[in-house]
């Protein structure tokens, strides 16, 4: 009887204590669930971080790229842009060129034509003082033909002085009175005429030495050069020139030879049929 009292408080005692342990574990569940429910939302907050950054990180490299493209773009545009001013300037340059080269074209060409007309003129102008300086060569020739032997050359006219009209001694260079009378006859020809010059050249025979006969033959051509310059010719067109025995008129050793051979030839040259050049003073 008293055992079954003591067993009967015993179950009392324990069925107060379960709820106590049903409640702790409950508890203990609960703050499990509460753990592993922050522990996995703890995990989703950091993936989702990790996420996060990984996103940021791609995004500010897509930034640095769209940048750099974005920086090659605006040096290209400049690039491009630069390109265009330099073409701008060059077309501008090319064109100022253009123009300046058809100006000076169009400058060559109205001088070019300038000076064909000018040339035409100068040569019509040459033409005629030609003419007339042929036609005045031609009355020389006529007027000194009447006096001595005279025949034309392509720049004047020769006239031969020679033993029948320049009676030269034998080793004598003096003129006689009636040599000075012809000579005064051919300075009034030739002073009524203009632009022209005289050489007179002196010729020997062919007896002495050559050096003795050139000297003879200056002495001769410098007593006609003399006297026409004293007759009223000036002296700086006449000239004269010694040519000793080289240029015989007749080859041969006879006296009648040698008589002819002993002369003065005038040679009168015109200055516009020679040199072109206009009238000496």
């Amino acid at each position: 009887m008293g055992r079954s009292g003591s067993t009967g408080l015993s179950l009392g005692s324990d069925e107060r204590q379960e709820p106590s342990r049903r409640s702790s574990v409950l508890l203990a569940v609960l703050l499990v669930a509460v753990l592993g429910g922050l522990g996995y939302l703890g995990y989703q907050v950091s993936q989702r971080a990790r996420r996060l950054e990984a996103q940021v990180t791609s995004l500010a490299a897509e930034t640095r790229d769209a940048n750099l493209r974005s920086r090659e773009a605006l040096e290209r545009a400049q690039l491009a842009e630069a390109s265009a001013r330099a073409a701008a300037e060059g077309r501008q340059v090319a064109e100022a060129q253009t123009a300046t080269a058809q100006g000076e074209t169009e400058k060559a060409r109205v001088e070019a034509t300038t000076a064909r007309d000018e040339a035409a003129r100068a040569q019509a102008e040459a033409d005629r003082i030609r003419k007339r300086a042929e036609a005045e060569m031609t009355r020389l020739e006529d007027a000194l033909g009447k006096i001595a032997e005279t025949h034309r050359t392509a720049l004047g006219v020769v006239m031969n002085l020679g033993s029948d009209h320049l009676k030269f001694e034998f080793d004598k260079a003096e003129l006689r009175a009636e040599d000075r009378e012809l000579l005064s006859r051919v300075a009034g020809i030739l002073l009524s005429s203009q632009d022209y010059t005289v050489s007179v050249n002196g010729h020997t025979d062919d007896v002495g030495s050559d050096t003795y006969n050139q000297k003879l033959s200056e002495r001769r051509a410098q007593a006609v050069r003399d006297y026409l310059v004293k007759a009223g010719l000036s002296p700086e067109i006449v000239s004269v020139t010694g040519h000793g025995k080289a240029l015989p008129l007749v080859r041969s050793a006879g006296d009648a030879a040698r008589a002819k051979n002993r002369r003065v030839e005038l040679g009168i040259a015109n200055t516009r049929i020679q040199y072109g050049r206009p009238p000496l003073s």
